[in-house]
Formats: C-alpha cells, sequence, structure tokens
C-alpha cells in the first residue's frame, strides 16, 4: 500500500487481562484514521502459562479455544475475540501480521529419556561433556485439543537440543543424539551455531517437522484470514526451512503475502547473506539502522549525522527494509536493551516516516506508553503519520552534507495535491541550508509544519529557499496553498 505503515500493537508489560484483542478493535477505526495501513499482533497462539507473551510457545493450533496449561484464553484474549479483531481490521483496509514463533516449543507435557551432549555456551560446535542421558520435558500431546486441526505429536527426535535435564535439575545447552542430529546450518554464526536460543529447539532439518509446520503456516493463514508474518528469531533457524516455508505459505495466500523477519544483526553483510540465501522471498527489520539512531541518540552534538543512513538496509535494499525507531526487543528492561533516548524520538521517527524508502514500523510502547505510563511523542507521531500520507511523495533528493543538521527533499506527486516537503533535523544548535526545491515553486511561501518554526521561507525564482532547524529537533517544511496551511 501507498505510504504504508505497520504498527505493533504490543509490548512486553502489557498486563494478563485479555483484553487486547478487544481493545485492538475497537482501536480499528482510529488506526485508519491516523494512517496506520498494518498492524503486527504478538504471537497468538497457547504459551507454556497465561501470562507469557507468547514467545514460550506450547501449542500453535490452540487460538485461545481450548483449556490448555490452566487457561483457555491467551494472555491476550479468545480465539471468538481475535477473530473479531481480524474482521474488524480488515473493514478499514488494515492488513494483520501475526508473530509466528516456529524455533522452539516450551511447556512439555511430559517428560522422555534420550540421549544428549553439553555444548560449550559460546561455541555449540564444541562438546563439554562426554555422552549421557537425560529426561527432558519434549513429549507433546495437548491434552485439552486432543487430535482438532491435527494429530502431530511433538517427541525428543523432533528436537535439536533442549534447555533443561529434569534428572538433574539443571540448566545447559544439551545437543540432542541421534540418527540425523546436527545443529541447522544456515543460521547465524555467532556462539559458533545459533541454532538453539531457548527452551526446546526444533530440529528443522526432520522431514516430519517440516511437512507439519508448513501445514500449520497454511492452516492458520487461512483460518485467520492473515495478510502476512513476522517471522521471530530467524537468525536461530534453518535459512532454507525459512525459504520454503514461505512458500509453502504462498501457495496458499498469493505472492503478495507479507514477511519479514526477525534477524537481530547490526552488521549490513550479514543481512545482504541472508537475504540472497533465502532468495529475496523475505523482508528483514532494519537492525543497522536502529542500532545508528541509538548511537546517535547517545552521543548528542559528538554524532555525525552524514552517518545515519549509511551501511543500513534501507539503503541497500529499500524494497525489503522495514524500518523502526524500537520494539519489544530494544525497549528497556529487553534482552537487547537498546531504547533510543528520549530526545532524539521524534527525529527519528521523521526520518523513517518521512523517507522516500523502507517500510515504517510504529511501536506501540512510543505511541500508547509502556507499563501503562503516558507516553511523550504521541502528539508529534499523529502530526507526521499525517505528513506521511498527505505530503511524503515524488523523488528524494539529499541533504546528508553537514555533520550536525542533515535533512532531504520530497519532491510531491501530481496525484496528491500540495505533497512534496523539506525534512531536517539537528542534533547540536539551530542549523539551516539553502535547498532547491524546483523554479515551478518559485514565489511559494513554506511553513514549518510542527510549530517549532514561526517564520515562513519565500522560495525564489531559481526555486531556492532557506530552510531552518532549531537545535536537538526536527522541522517539516510544507508549502502554503492560497496562503492557507495545507496541514489539516
Amino acid at each position: 500500500m501507498e505510504n504504508g505503515v505497520v504498527m505493533q500493537y504490543f509490548e512486553w508489560n502489557l498486563p494478563n487481562n485479555g483484553n487486547l484483542w478487544k481493545q485492538l478493535k475497537e482501536d480499528a477505526s482510529h488506526l485508519h484514521e491516523i494512517g496506520v495501513t498494518a498492524i503486527w499482533i504478538p504471537p497468538a497462539y497457547k504459551a507454556d502459562e497465561q501470562q507469557d507473551e507468547g514467545y514460550a510457545t506450547y501449542d500453535l493450533y490452540d487460538l485461545g479455544e481450548f483449556d490448555q496449561k490452566c487457561t483457555v484464553r491467551t494472555k491476550y484474549g479468545t480465539k471468538e475475540e481475535l477473530k473479531a479483531m481480524i474482521d474488524e481490521l480488515h473493514k478499514y483496509h488494515i492488513s494483520v501480521y501475526l508473530d509466528v514463533v516456529l524455533n522452539h516449543k516450551a511447556g512439555g507435557d511430559y517428560t522422555e529419556k534420550f540421549m544428549v551432549v553439553e555444548v560449550d555456551p559460546t561455541d555449540r560446535t564444541k562438546p563439554v561433556s562426554d555422552e549421557f542421558e537425560v529426561q527432558g520435558w519434549t513429549g507433546y500431546n495437548f491434552h485439552g485439543r486432543g487430535d482438532k486441526y491435527s494429530d502431530f505429536k511433538w517427541h525428543w527426535y523432533h528436537f535439536s537440543g533442549t534447555g533443561f535435564d529434569d534428572k538433574s535439575r539443571r540448566s545447559g545447552i544439551f545437543q540432542i543424539l541421534g540418527e540425523n542430529k546436527n545443529w541447522s546450518e544456515g543460521v547465524d554464526t555467532e556462539n559458533g551455531n545459533y541454532d538453539f536460543l531457548l527452551g526446546n529447539d526444533i530440529d528443522l532439518n526432520h522431514p516430519e517437522v517440516v511437512t507439519e509446520l508448513n501445514r500449520w503456516g497454511k492452516w492458520v493463514s487461512n483460518e485467520l484470514n492473515l495478510d502476512g508474518m513476522r517471522l521471530d528469531a530467524i537468525k536461530h533457524m534453518k535459512d532454507q526451512f525459512v525459504k520454503q516455508f514461505l512458500e509453502a505459505v504462498r501457495t496458499e495466500r498469493g505472492e503478495d503475502f507479507f514477511a519479514v523477519g526477525e534477524y537481530w544483526n547490526g552488521d549490513l553483510e550479514t543481512l545482504d547473506n541472508y537475504l540472497e540465501a533465502v532468495g529475496n522471498k523475505i523482508s528483514l527489520f532494519d537492525v543497522p539502522l536502529h542500532y545508528n539512531l541509538f548511537q546517535a541518540s547517545q552521543e548528542g552534538k559528538e554524532y555525525d549525522l552524514q552517518n545515519i543512513l549509511k551501511n543500513t538496509l534501507v539503503e541497500l535494499h529499500p524494497e525489503q527494509a522495514v524500518t523502526f525507531v524500537d520494539n519489544h526487543d530494544s525497549q528497556l528492561g529487553s534482552s537487547l536493551e537498546s531504547q533510543i533516548e528520549d530526545w532524539f524520538k521524534p527525529l527519528a521517527y521523521g526520518l523513517v516516516l518521512l523517507i522516500k524508502d523502507g517500510y515504517p514500523c510504529l511501536f506501540y510502547g512510543d505511541y500508547y506508553g509502556v507499563n501503562g505510563e503516558k507516553p511523550s511523542h504521541t502528539q508529534i507521531i499523529d502530526l507526521l503519520l499525517d505528513a506521511r500520507r498527505k505530503y511524503a511523495y515524488g523523488e528524494q533528493t539529499n541533504y546528508f552534507d553537514h555533520p550536525s543538521t542533515v535533512g532531504f527533499v520530497r519532491s510531491g506527486d501530481a496525484e496528491h495535491l500540495g505533497s512534496g516537503l523539506v525534512f531536517l533535523i539537528s542534533n547540536d544548535e539551530k542549523g539551516s541550508k539553502t535547498i532547491n526545491i524546483g523554479k515551478e515553486h518559485a514565489r511559494e511561501k513554506w511553513y514549518e509544519l510542527t510549530g517549532s518554526i514561526a517564520d515562513e521561507v519565500q522560495i525564489d525564482k531559481e526555486g531556492n529557499g532557506e530552510f531552518s532547524v532549531n537545535g536537538r529537533n526536527l522541522a517539516v517544511w510544507i508549502k502554503k496553498i492560497n496562503n492557507n496551511a495545507t496541514f489539516a
């Protein structure tokens, strides 16, 4: 969708009250009004306990329908509420992307005995023990669901590793031994081989597993009428499994079924190699850009803003970059904590929402607040979303030519009356730039949209104007039409 925006509609600290699906349904019309065109919802299936956010996956087929793990609903609600919410979003032409967790399972129903070797957590290719027998929670028979939707039952041989030995009551990284049992290739090389993340690591080399997960992917996409998926923890998953999984789902849902992967690595070359390995069949979150924004927010005026877009996915693969400022993984208290400093957050959102390239993702915590606290940036984000919807069109000319004041021009297009803008940010003192926006704009007056600068800019006969931005701030300049503001 043109100038689309996806919102991640959750954060780590949501209450365990079962109300998220109902809240999101009630919010659908508002989301449409502010320009959100897609929603990324959290894992919607049964976890090992009700309060879990959904990443400690127990039963993928239980969408809040069966009495399992001492609950029918998930943290977010029931299946009936989930489907009603999706129907409501679709009424407003808002796409729905489900968070899909296929790397691991948790909360097994019973223990099984099997042989393992313990490996070094910092180098999983290095054994630190002889072979020995453990008792792991790797048996899944789904008492509450039974065989509905699928009669597949999970056993130890469907996993490649586990993190807990019930016999010795000890945690570790235990690689499961057996025929054709190895850590997967095509995963991140951190820690030697980063196949194992947590819980019971799903063996994505096992043909029964591949068949079952493909079956589930097609089932859940049809059952919920999904428009796409966010694939969790793909740096820990066999790349060729991910490729064929998406191919399988798209046989049911069509080639335009959207997919974005969470490959949390700030190295652009690593992400580039991954995209090539999966045939460019998936988008990726622009983690390198996030870290540039984080560094800029930390260093303040010492950071050279000319580098803000360098070595990023949005620069190298603009069609496959999902840009973001923060998310649940980067927010305070998370395992990958790297939250953007508060002063810089509006600047960062202005950048990702108004540049030509990338598919921007808005974080629930930044818009609605974290842990029930009132958010600081809702008003400016609303303004930027509206600016994206109305003015952020046409080609882009960059002015990344100064260490503390940078920006760009969007030229606008004929389809959107009054479109086009000048965007500037500063991480130090007030700055300005002489910017050419084209002779066709001669004698126009432009004004600053956020209200931070009262003076207008008069465009000269050559199409030049002197546009300014206040210190440690952003500025969005648009033209007046008939001496009236074009922003409403």
